[in-house]
């Protein structure tokens, strides 16, 4: 059994071993995001652990695939974890709205590492991030996959997803097809 884990120091020389075995937490950055990530945790452990609690969205801006920078949206990350970390899951909202603006991809992203994949983790993993989107009061999360990424749309459908459609990413994510999903809360 899985649980989601705020991240913490305890947890973090797992985490940081996942990385330096090549999984990443991103699925669109994928290794730059390693790549930042390690140096982050190299220079600063706590700010880079506190960076990934960001309710109040303090920190700094986001950058995208393109190059260019948006405002960081309140969010927050656990780590999947069942006696080390199996993956990650955020969650991010825009304060006063369930809307998303059009450069961010849905509400719930996660990842798994490879040699825990289809166990079932990313499925429960959702189910309890969605008890936190709840508590947030939010009527919904939208959650987008790649139409050939057929595990992750189990996964959404698995906890009660729906297809909502089809759409072109924003051009910062090289505007490829996608599929959004939206579980009603």
């Amino acid at each position: 059994m899985i649980e989601l884990v705020r991240p913490a120091l305890e947890h973090l020389p797992s985490y940081k071993a996942a990385l330096e075995r090549g999984w990443s937490p991103d699925n669109v950055r994928l290794m730059e995001a390693v790549r930042e990530q390690l140096a982050a945790i190299e220079k600063d452990l706590v700010a880079f652990l506190a960076g990934l609690d960001d309710r109040e969205a303090k920190g700094p801006p986001i950058h995208l695939p393109d190059g260019s920078t948006v405002q960081r949206l309140p969010g927050f990350r656990r780590w999947i974890w069942d006696g080390e970390v199996a993956g990650s899951i955020g969650l991010r909202w825009q304060r006063g709205t369930a809307e998303l603006p059009p450069h961010v991809l849905g509400h719930i992203g996660y990842a798994v590492v490879p040699w825990k994949q289809r166990r079932g983790y990313a499925t429960e993993a959702l189910r309890l991030m969605l008890g936190e989107a709840r508590a947030l009061g939010l009527p919904f999360v939208e959650i987008t996959a790649k139409p050939s990424n057929l595990a992750s749309q189990k996964v959404v459908l698995a906890n009660g997803g729906q297809l909502v459609g089809r759409f072109f990413e924003d051009a910062a994510y090289g505007g490829a097809e996608s599929l959004r999903f939206r579980i009603e809360l």
